[in-house]
């Protein structure tokens, strides 16, 4: 099975909205691991030829020239981004061109987005996250021509840069609408960059499972169609973002610093040791919170969810050991639903219900701790 999740873009802080969709895939491919062959793979280096990576770039180095910003902390380089966006100039290919050079021949990273990287990583260690690479020079296994010819070749593609128009996904014949992926003068958005990378990479497996935000449904639709239409098996699964104070908004236009990961995280200090920490993040993104997104972010919700995982793993310390404990994959075949990955939401909702079992050591070592 193929896990591949939306990244975000290293150029902010991580938000619960991001939280929540990086439990869920962690989840899921800690969960399917133990029955499956799972690849996660999650490239920053496939999506940063992106206008938006690409153009903060640029306006970092217009606006701030040789800026050190290794001492920087993600709200500091956040709202450099924010300041970007207000800006509503969006970059030339002229003056994104030596960046995306620089990505594509050398797997160049701005000091910037290498210091958001490096802190996430950090944030990763601390919530016991997978780490798929997030410092690793991962290029995609189609370069952009390569992308554009293959999609022309099998009927998906209308390129009409040798006429001055753009690059489009056409899959019309599927009663889908035409999709620009790539501009007149050659800029990748990051559907073109997402084909780029599974393109190549859907045929090897059995499963392709996509997690994404709600909003890219759209966009994720045809992804699916077009690898489908490959014979591969793909599996879309969209996840809410989390409302703060009963609003979505995007974390281009900042308002965040009372809810990022790392003020999250010094919110509820040393009160809980690390493997409560853990799981009661997931419990708490996951199971209560769910697939959707009308329930707003609260922390004494996230703070019930830390007690309860307290309560949880002393009960399963304390449980004595029987052969039932070692089952796993018993335990976690119920949540396939008929296909090879576990749905996140349906294993962990599973350990709140009043009257189960308490889960053994086992599964909460194994999925999330």
């Amino acid at each position: 099975m193929l896990l591949a999740p939306v990244t975000v873009t290293p150029s902010k802080p991580l938000t619960p909205s991001h939280l929540k969709g990086l439990l869920w895939t962690d989840t899921m491919f800690r969960a399917t691991a133990p029955l499956a062959d799972v690849t996660y793979r999650y490239s920053h280096t496939t999506y940063h030829p992106t206008e938006q990576t690409l153009g903060f770039w640029e306006f970092l180095d217009r606006t701030r020239g040789e800026t050190d910003y290794t001492a920087m902390s993600e709200e500091d380089i956040g709202e450099l981004y924010v300041r970007f966006r207000a800006e509503g100039r969006p970059p030339t290919a002229a003056q994104v061109r030596p960046y995306a050079e620089a990505v594509e021949h050398t797997g160049f990273v701005h000091p910037a987005s290498a210091r958001v990287l490096r802190l996430w990583a950090g944030h990763y260690a601390r919530l016991g996250l997978h780490d798929p690479g997030l410092l690793a020079h991962q290029p995609p296994g189609f370069g952009l021509e390569e992308m554009v010819e293959d999609l022309v070749t099998s009927g998906l593609g209308l390129d009409q840069r040798d006429v001055g128009g753009p690059v489009y996904l056409d899959a019309t014949r599927f009663g889908l609408p035409l999709r620009q992926i790539v501009t007149a003068d050659g800029r990748p958005n990051y559907l073109a960059c997402a084909l780029r990378e599974l393109l190549p990479l859907a045929p090897l497996y059995h499963e392709v499972v996509v997690l994404y935000d709600r909003e890219l449904d759209p966009d994720y639709q045809l992804l699916a169609r077009v690898l489908s239409a490959r014979g591969t098996v793909v599996h879309r699964v969209p996840i809410g973002r989390v409302p703060i104070d009963g609003k979505i908004t995007s974390a281009r236009h900042g308002g965040w610093h009372r809810h990022t990961v790392d003020a999250l995280l010094r919110s509820v200090g040393e009160d809980h040791g690390p493997a409560a920490l853990r799981l009661g993040m997931r419990l708490y993104f996951i199971a209560t919170l769910g697939p959707g997104q009308h329930e707003s972010f609260r922390y004494d919700l996230l703070r019930k969810a830390l007690d309860r995982a307290e309560r949880l793993l002393r009960r399963a310390e304390e449980a004595p050991r029987t052969d039932a404990d070692h089952a796993l994959p018993a335990l976690l075949e119920p949540h396939r639903r008929g296909h090879i990955h576990i749905d996140p939401y349906r294993l962990t909702a599973s350990l709140l219900g009043r009257g189960r079992r308490s889960p053994g050591l086992d599964l909460l070592t194994t999925v999330y701790l």
